[in-house]
């Protein structure tokens, strides 16, 4: 499995290519740096470095990628099995269809809930820094003729999955990347880019609005949301606490699709979140109510990949109800 990350490690912050890499837990603070690394057996994996990482990538068997970008209070073992559980689901699929690579940021396992929510938030948008270097680097990469010639172009279509706080990483990734490296906004980048049980205000896809940036950078940008979410609704306590009053998107969906771009599709998972995820209703987006089987929301998310449509019977369609 490939990884990126922005998570400290043991060794040395200097990147080395080849090296040992063990994640140093007892350090939750987002580095600047990012590393580019493979798994390996148990708590040990090996840095291999931008090219190295890209080159496999592309030469993969796998004819689309997925990222993954994981929600709060979760631990790098916590990732790597939601990642190895995604990635069954799509080869049971399709075997070679979707490779899913997962970009690991730092989150906190203190406290409380609370607690956790705010450390993490913050180095959500610390992190988005760090990995707009890793889409600069992409970008630089996918237009060197030497490591990405013309005869042999990188035809992968790329795809991103960002889950609860998640999308907050996503969305000061874009925003760090279109003020820093860009200058006349972010390229179209994903084929598809699936919002789930997104922990950011409900009108941040909008037109003006901080998330505004996601749907210029995909084809598709697709909302399952759960009005029963409890862990949306702790994230909402929170906010409340701290003097935040706002509606989550993964809670109730766009606030106004009118002013949200046409190309943002809506999902309504409130039939069947708590049914798969029990009683939370959070983590919703992999398995069904049968153990070890799809569920409907993943069976979506893969139909999109394959099609490149999100309602492929009707392009005027913008929202449906998974039941």
């Amino acid at each position: 499995m490939l990884f990126v990350t922005n998570r400290f490690p043991k060794q040395s912050i200097k990147s080395e290519d080849g090296r040992k890499f063990n994640f140093d837990l007892k350090n939750n603070a987002p580095s600047n740096s990012v590393f580019f690394c493979e798994k390996g057996k148990g708590k040990t994996h090996r840095e291999i470095g931008s090219l190295e990482f890209l080159r496999r990538v592309k030469d993969s068997k796998y004819r689309q990628i997925l990222l993954f970008i994981h929600g709060f209070s979760n631990l790098p073992k916590d990732v790597f099995r939601m990642t190895a559980e995604l990635q069954k689901l799509c080869d049971d699929k399709r075997k070679r269809e979707v490779l899913v690579v997962p970009l690991i940021w730092p989150c906190d396992k203190d406290l409380g809930i609370v607690k956790d929510y705010w450390d993490d938030q913050k180095s959500a948008d610390q992190s988005g820094y760090s990995f707009s270097r890793v889409l600069e680097k992409f970008l630089a990469w996918r237009n060197s003729k030497e490591n990405n010639p013309e005869v042999a172009p990188c035809l992968k279509r790329i795809n991103l999955l960002a889950h609860s706080m998640g999308n907050r990483v996503l969305r000061q990734t874009l925003a760090s990347w279109n003020r820093y490296d860009l200058a006349a906004g972010v390229p179209l980048i994903f084929r598809n880019t699936f919002l789930v049980a997104a922990d950011v205000v409900n009108e941040t896809l909008q037109e003006g609005q901080a998330g505004e940036l996601i749907s210029h950078a995909s084809r598709n940008v697709i909302v399952y949301y759960a009005s029963d979410d409890l862990a949306l609704r702790a994230s909402k306590a929170a906010n409340l606490k701290n003097k935040v009053a706002s509606r989550r998107l993964g809670h109730t969906g766009p606030e106004n699709m009118v002013r949200t771009p046409r190309n943002v599709f809506k999902v309504d998972c409130d039939d069947i979140n708590t049914e798969y995820d029990f009683p939370k209703g959070h983590n919703y987006f992999r398995y069904g109510d049968t153990t070890g089987e799809s569920g409907l929301v993943f069976d979506h998310i893969f139909q999109c990949m394959d099609v490149g449509r999100v309602f492929p019977d009707d392009p005027h369609q913008r929202s449906i109800i998974l039941r």
